[in-house]
C-alpha cells in the first residue's frame, strides 16, 4: 500500500474565499501562498503521486500555537488539546487537497478525510498522511 507523509512548517492557513472584481475572480495572496508551500513540502519531503481512480484516506493534523496571553502554566495544559478557533477544519483541509491536486493526485475528489486542530507548545505545523483506500 503506498502512502505518503510531509509536514508543512508554520502557522495553518485556511483557503480564502475566492474574491470577485470587475476584472474576474481570483484566489486571495495569502492561499496562494501557502498552496504554493504546502506542494514544496510535498514536492521535498516525498514528492510520490498516485494513479487515478484509486480512493485515497487522508489524514490531517493542523497544530496551532498555544496564544502569547496564555500563562505558561496554562500553555503545558492546552498543550495537545482541541483547537476551537478560526480557522475551519473544512478551509485548511481544502488549502492542502487543493494544492495537490494534479500534483499528488489527479482529481480531489477521490480522497475521503479526517481533519484535527490542535494546540502545540512545540513548532506550529501541518501534518499530513495519505494513503490509498481499501
Amino acid at each position: 500500500m503506498t502512502s505518503i507523509q510531509f509536514t508543512v512548517p508554520g502557522v495553518p492557513v485556511g483557503k480564502g474565499r475566492p474574491r470577485v472584481t470587475r476584472y474576474g475572480t481570483y484566489t486571495p495572496e495569502k492561499t496562494r501562498a501557502y498552496e504554493e508551500k504546502v506542494r514544496l513540502c510535498w514536492q521535498t519531503q516525498s514528492g510520490k503521486s498516485f494513479p487515478a481512480g484509486i480512493p485515497l484516506l487522508a489524514h490531517i493534523t493542523a497544530w496551532f500555537p498555544v496564544p502569547k496571553s496564555v500563562p505558561k502554566r496554562r500553555a503545558a495544559e492546552l498543550d495537545g488539546a482541541y483547537h476551537v478557533k478560526r480557522p475551519d477544519c473544512d478551509n485548511i483541509a481544502k488549502a492542502i487537497l487543493d494544492a495537490l491536486n494534479q500534483y499528488a493526485y489527479p482529481d480531489d475528489s477521490a480522497v475521503q478525510i479526517t481533519v484535527e486542530k490542535r494546540y502545540t507548545t512545540a513548532a506550529p505545523r501541518v501534518d499530513v498522511t495519505i494513503l490509498e483506500g481499501d
